[in-house]
C-alpha cells in the first residue's frame, strides 16, 4: 500500500507520545513493505529542526512545512465573536494547502492519514484532490479535554471560557469525523464517545504500540525509593494535573512523612514550576537527554492526570520499563489494568497519600507491580501487533 501520513508537528525526536505513536507507526508498516511519506506542519512556536532517524529516513518520503502558529491577544479577543476556535484555526495556511494539494495530485495513494483534529483543516481540499481512503486517528478526543479542563476551575470566567472552546471544538470535530472514511481511537471509552455523535464511519479501537525492544529496564540502576513525573507541560491537562499534585503534597514532601525525593522532567516547563523546586527534596529537571535512562534511574512513576483523554503512551512506556505507577483512573484510561496488579489507580488526595506512603516502604511491592505492568504491554501493546491490526483494518477499507 501507497500511505501518507499529515501531521501538525515534526515527529521527531521521539520525546512525547504523539511523536512515538507516529513513529511506531510509520515504522511498523515500512517494515511490512509498505511505502510510506509523511508531511508534517512544523509551528515555529516550537520550532525544531530535526529529521527523522537516519534508518527511517531512507525508508520514507518526508517533508516538512514551517508554519507560524502564534497568535496575539488581539486575535484572542477577536476570536470570542467567532463561531470556531483559534485553538485549531492557526493551524490553517493556504499555502501549505496548496503544497498538500499538489502532493496527493501527484502521488496516487491508497490511504492517507490524519493525525488529530488540527490538520483536518485540509481534509476537504485533500477529497477533493484524491481518491485515497481518508483515516482519523483520534489522539484525544479534543472537545472532552476542554471540557475537563473547565471542570477543574474554580474561577466562573476561566470555566466559562473553556466551556466556550470545548462547546465550538465539539462541533467542528463531529462536523469533521464525519467526512473521514474510518477513524482509529487509543481506548473503548473513547469508541463510545465517537459513536455517540452518530458518526457513520467504521471505528476501530487499536492500542498504543511499542518496540519492546527499545525498553530494557535495569533495576540495579534505579533510586529506591523515588517519586518521578516525566510528560511534556506545555499540554494543559499535564500541567494542571502537576500542579495540584504538588500543590497538595509539597509539605509532605519536604517536612512531612512522606520522606522521599520527587524528580519533574519534560519539555517546556513553565518557570512557575521553578517556585516548587526544593533542595535536596523536590527537583524540577527539565527536558531529560535520554527519557529511558531518566524512567529507568527513577521507582515510582505518578500520573496525577485530573482532565484529558486518549491513551497516555508515558504510561505504557513506564508500565514497559517496569515501573511501578501512581494514577488517577483518567490517566490510566484506556489500559486493560488491574488497580493493585500492575498499576495503583489514585483519584483524590487520601489515595495518592497512602498508595505514595505504601509503596516508599515496600520496594517488593513496587517491583511487582511492574513485573505485571510489564507482561501486560507485552501481551497487548506490542507494535508488530498493533500495526499488523491497521493494515488489516486499511485492507478492509480498500476492498
Amino acid at each position: 500500500m501507497k500511505i501518507l501520513f499529515l501531521t501538525h508537528r515534526i515527529p521527531f525526536p521521539q520525546n512525547g507520545g504523539y511523536q512515538i505513536v507516529v513513529c511506531n507507526t510509520i515504522r511498523g508498516l515500512v517494515h511490512l513493505g509498505h511505502e510510506v511519506s509523511l508531511v508534517a506542519l512544523n509551528g515555529k512556536r516550537s520550532y525544531h529542526e530535526n529529521a527523522p532517524d537516519a534508518d527511517l529516513a531512507e525508508k520514507i518520503n518526508y517533508r516538512a512545512y514551517d508554519i507560524d502558529i502564534n497568535v496575539s491577544v488581539l486575535e484572542v479577543a477577536i476570536n470570542l465573536f467567532s463561531k470556531t476556535s483559534f485553538n485549531i484555526d492557526r493551524y490553517y495556511d493556504s499555502e501549505f494547502e496548496t503544497l498538500l494539494i499538489g502532493e496527493v495530485r501527484k502521488n496516487n495513494y491508497d490511504v492517507i492519514q490524519f493525525e488529530g483534529l488540527m490538520v483536518s483543516l485540509y481534509l476537504s481540499a485533500v477529497r477533493k484532490n484524491s481518491a485515497a481512503k481518508l483515516v482519523y486517528r483520534a489522539h484525544n478526543i479534543e472537545n472532552q479535554v476542554w471540557t475537563r479542563m473547565s471542570l477543574q476551575k474554580n474561577d466562573p470566567f476561566k470555566r466559562s471560557y473553556l466551556k466556550m472552546h470545548a462547546r465550538r471544538i465539539r462541533n467542528y470535530e463531529i462536523q469533521q469525523l464525519n467526512k473521514f472514511d474510518a477513524i482509529t481511537v487509543f481506548t473503548p471509552q473513547d469508541k463510545q464517545v465517537i459513536e455517540s455523535y452518530g458518526i457513520s464511519a467504521p471505528v476501530r479501537v487499536l492500542p498504543v504500540g511499542l518496540n519492546l525492544e527499545k525498553y530494557k529496564p535495569d533495576c540495579t540502576q534505579t533510586e529506591f525509593p523515588s517519586l518521578f513525573f516525566l510528560g511534556s507541560l506545555d499540554w494543559l491537562p499535564n500541567r494542571e494535573g502537576m500542579e495540584w499534585f504538588l500543590d497538595n503534597f509539597l509539605k509532605e514532601l519536604t517536612n512531612g512523612d512522606l520522606n522521599v525525593k520527587l524528580y519533574v522532567a519534560g519539555n517546556d516547563i513553565p518557570e512557575s514550576f521553578d517556585d516548587y523546586e526544593v533542595m535536596g527534596k523536590i527537583f524540577i529537571q527539565g527536558e531529560v537527554d535520554n527519557a529511558l535512562e531518566y524512567v529507568n534511574s527513577k521507582a515510582i512513576m505518578i500520573a496525577p492526570l485530573l482532565s484529558g483523554g486518549g491513551m497516555r503512551v508515558k504510561i505504557v512506556e513506564g508500565m514497559a520499563m517496569e515501573k511501578c505507577i501512581i494514577s488517577t483512573s483518567l490517566g490510566a484510561e484506556g489500559i486493560s489494568y488491574e488497580n493493585g496488579k500492575n498499576i495503583i489507580i489514585a483519584n483524590n488526595r487520601e489515595e495518592f497519600y497512602q498508595a505514595i506512603k505504601r509503596c516508599i516502604k515496600n520496594e517488593d511491592y513496587c517491583r511487582e507491580i511492574g513485573l505485571n505492568a510489564r507482561a501486560l504491554i507485552e501481551q497487548q501493546h506490542d507494535n508488530d501487533k498493533v500495526v499488523d491490526k491497521l493494515v488489516s483494518f486499511y485492507t478492509g477499507l480498500l476492498n
